[in-house]
This record gives structure tokens, C-alpha cells and sequence, in this order.
């Protein structure tokens, strides 16, 4: 009796694996200034993260232009020169098949700025102060009766 395995949405340590080493591959290449585009070479990006496809054929590349450089130019570029950069992956992990490279801006810095400073307006600071002294009532304690 053969028993099915759960699908599940975690990606499997194959795909941590791949995804990790396409990440540091493509980080080499960038750092050396291997491509060869007007966008690219003032520009110092960060590979935060490659999602690799379940069959191991796709990875989505997140990065993150750094020191304020411009987005669009760097995701342009990128995706201008993504034959070369699919080429010089395959080259230094030892895959089946080169897959295919699609990137995109991580937002997770924005965002996390973005709730770091909700965090820090006077009005949250004041409630999360209050109830750090013992001044309001406990959410989870009964109201007292006489």
C-alpha cells in the first residue's frame, strides 16, 4: 500500500538548498561587477532571497538596491541581462537544468521601516507605556466587583 505524502506549502529543504546557493552565486557575480550595464556598475545590490520553484527550473530572485539606488533602473538592468546572469548561475551550481531568473524589489525593509515607526508614534508608545507600568487594566484579568 503506497500512502500519499501531504502537499505542503513549505518549501522543502531541496529548494533551501538550491534557492541559498543560487543566492550566493548570483551575489558573487554582482559583487564582482561581472555584468556589464551603466545601471549596475555604481550600484551595490543585495540578493535577500531566491525562492526556487517546487521542479527546481524557476527561482525568484529578490534584491535590494543599497546606499539609495534607483529601483527600477537596477530591476531593469537586471532583467535586461538575465540570459548572462542565468549562464554564470549554471556555471557555478552544479544543477540539472539552468533556471530560469526572475527578479523582483524586496519590500521587507519598507515595510518593517513602515511598522517600526507605527510602533513609534506617540499614541502606541503612550498605550504600550501604560500597560508596561501596571497602569491600565490587565486585557486578560476579570474586572473587579465589591
Amino acid at each position: 500500500m503506497v500512502q500519499k505524502r501531504a502537499t505542503s506549502t513549505e518549501p522543502s529543504v531541496r529548494m533551501l538548498r538550491m534557492g541559498e546557493q543560487v543566492r550566493h552565486a548570483l551575489a558573487e557575480v554582482l559583487m564582482r561587477g561581472d555584468v556589464h550595464d551603466p545601471a549596475l556598475e555604481g550600484a551595490t545590490i543585495s540578493v535577500t532571497e531566491v525562492r526556487m520553484s517546487p521542479d527546481l527550473r524557476h527561482a525568484m530572485v529578490f534584491v535590494k538596491p543599497l546606499l539609495g539606488g534607483d529601483e527600477e533602473a537596477v530591476l531593469t538592468a537586471l532583467k535586461k541581462n538575465v540570459r548572462y546572469l542565468r549562464g554564470e548561475v549554471s556555471r557555478r551550481v552544479n544543477q540539472k537544468y539552468a533556471c530560469d531568473l526572475k527578479f523582483k524589489i524586496d519590500e521587507s525593509f519598507d515595510e518593517g521601516s513602515h511598522i517600526d515607526s507605527l510602533l513609534r508614534t506617540a499614541h502606541v508608545a503612550r498605550d504600550l507605556g501604560a500597560q508596561d507600568e501596571g497602569d491600565g487594566p490587565d486585557p486578560g484579568s476579570a474586572p473587579e466587583t465589591d
